[in-house]
């Protein structure tokens, strides 16, 4: 049966330890000289609760500074891009004809079978094959 621990602090020797002594198994504080965990203040829940509430209302804050942020920076985006359109109405329908057709050309590649019989394979087969025959 394990031994319970102790949770009363003990005294260091001022002396010094001696040869032989055993050492606790605890935290030891060298500036009272005392061995074990002191005793944790209590802590008032209400305190933590109030702390807790600060922090999450300054995370909510930061999160709808962000988003009104991003909002804004959208719009932005989008009034420019309506006006290259109405200033460039040519050269935005070739753009927009250019990144089309990369599209279409990279699905294209990318639908396309890579699976191609390794020389090996391939010679394993005609063997195979051959063999079949005979029998």
């Amino acid at each position: 049966m394990p031994r319970r621990k102790s949770t009363e602090t003990t005294t260091l020797d001022p002396k010094g330890a001696k040869i032989g002594q055993p050492v606790p198994k605890a935290i030891i504080d060298t500036n009272t000289a005392s061995v074990g965990v002191p005793r944790q203040p209590d802590h008032d829940l209400g305190e933590e609760l109030g702390a807790l509430r600060k922090q999450i209302g300054a995370l909510q804050q930061q999160v709808l500074d962000a988003a009104r942020s991003a909002k804004g920076n959208a719009g932005k985006a989008m009034r420019q891009t309506e006006a290259t359109v109405k200033l460039y109405p040519a050269s935005t329908l070739l753009l927009v004809a250019a990144v089309t057709g990369a599209l279409a050309f990279a699905v294209r590649r990318a639908a396309l079978p890579r699976h191609r019989p390794q020389p090996a394979l391939r010679e394993l087969r005609d063997f195979y094959d051959t063999i079949r025959e005979r029998v």
